[in-house]
């Protein structure tokens, strides 16, 4: 019997090849293996968004219920256990007035020498991938970024890939910050705002047409000391293969930066992925500012996705690229406080306690004037 012709075999290898590369996504975005992978899509028909989501439906709260366990408290841990006592009162815990959690034993005297007391007029901001796919040391590592608030007690935080465990740890946990939401299932952005220094004016999320992950930009109108900001925090397509769409993205960002009204100052932050020649094709309008640039291209701040100094993914391969970043257009009306970037750095640096980073990604601190 001889052979079909090869028109018949074509359309076979095609689709092998297409879920293969729908595997290969998806392992990449989940951490997972390709077994899982595969098991997640086939079950959801082939359907990125919603194998994405089934994958995330798992119940996570678990991870973040170690502490509150009984057998965990023992006579060693009676701080950590009046705590937990505490929590199953339903009291909220601020741990963001709490001494920071790394390894170095920073006491909160040390932590405020570090980061001196920052002038009322400027405004202050953390951006963040804090990596709430990898379930490994979360609770400790949430507990990181607890301590990092504390040493910089930013106005603005932007965050990017939370779970909804996450997010309720950090309602509980930092309370002295508003905390919006850019999802409810899988993993999304977040913005927190200190209540103290920032009034939400109102929020809204506007979802990008074309992602195949699940990806959207996070928006809100505030107030800080009597000015208007808009502003946005977004993590833009992942992998090397999806540049196509991250440039949508980033168009669509810049179109709503330069939408915003005369008196707005307009701040994006996040993790957006982006390659500098994938910037170069879109390139930036006059009137927006890459803060890293516009600071002198500091080289101590440029990598924050560094597999040769962080560990957490244990990365057989070296990759240093600057994926995070921080967009400025200052408010262009006349007789309105134009801001501008004073400082940036990296942050999240040191271990914890428990050996590892507080995400795979470091953060960046920020901070701009005001007047």
């Amino acid at each position: 019997m001889s052979n079909p012709p090869e028109t018949h075999k074509r359309p076979h290898s095609d689709l092998e090849q297409s879920r293969t590369k729908l595997c290969e996504e998806f392992s990449q975005i989940t951490g997972s293996d390709s077994g899982v992978a595969q098991c997640h899509l086939a079950e959801n028909e082939w359907e990125m968004e919603r194998a994405l989501n089934s994958f995330f439906e798992a119940d996570l709260e678990a991870v973040f219920e170690v502490d509150d366990s009984p057998e965990r408290d023992t006579s060693s841990h009676q701080s950590k256990k009046k705590k937990t006592d505490n929590d199953a009162k339903g009291k909220c815990i601020d741990l963001t007035e709490e001494e920071p959690a790394g390894s170095s034993g920073t006491s909160k005297t040390e932590a405020k020498q570090k980061s001196p007391e920052k002038e009322d007029d400027k405004l202050s901001l953390i951006s963040w991938n804090v990596d709430g796919l990898d379930t490994t040391n979360l609770q400790e590592r949430a507990r990181g970024l607890c301590s990092y608030l504390a040493l910089y007690t930013p106005d603005v935080v932007f965050l990017q890939e939370l779970i909804p465990p996450y997010v309720m740890y950090l309602k509980k946990r930092a309370v002295s910050y508003l905390l919006l939401e850019g999802g409810e299932e899988g993993y999304f952005t977040g913005m927190m705002l200190k209540k103290s220094r920032v009034k939400l004016l109102e929020s809204n999320i506007v979802p990008y047409p074309t992602t195949q992950m699940t990806r959207n930009l996070l928006i809100a109108q505030v107030k800080f000391r009597g000015l208007d900001f808009c502003l946005m925090t977004s993590h833009f397509e992942s992998c090397k293969g999806h540049a196509d769409e991250r440039m949508k993205q980033l168009r669509l960002v810049l179109q709503k930066m330069n939408e915003a009204p005369d008196n707005v100052t307009v701040l994006f932050g996040g993790d957006t992925n982006l390659r500098d020649t994938e910037v170069s094709k879109v390139g930036l309008p006059r009137s927006v500012c890459d803060i890293w640039e516009h600071l002198g291209r500091q080289e101590h701040c440029r990598y924050t996705w560094d597999t040769k100094i962080n560990t957490n993914k244990a990365a057989p391969y070296v990759s240093r690229c600057r994926f995070d970043r921080i967009y400025l257009r200052p408010a262009p009306g006349g007789g309105v406080p134009r801001p501008a970037p004073v400082n940036m750095a990296l942050i999240g640096l040191e271990k914890l306690d428990y050996g590892r980073y507080t995400s795979d990604h470091w953060g960046i601190y920020a901070q701009f004037t005001t007047s």
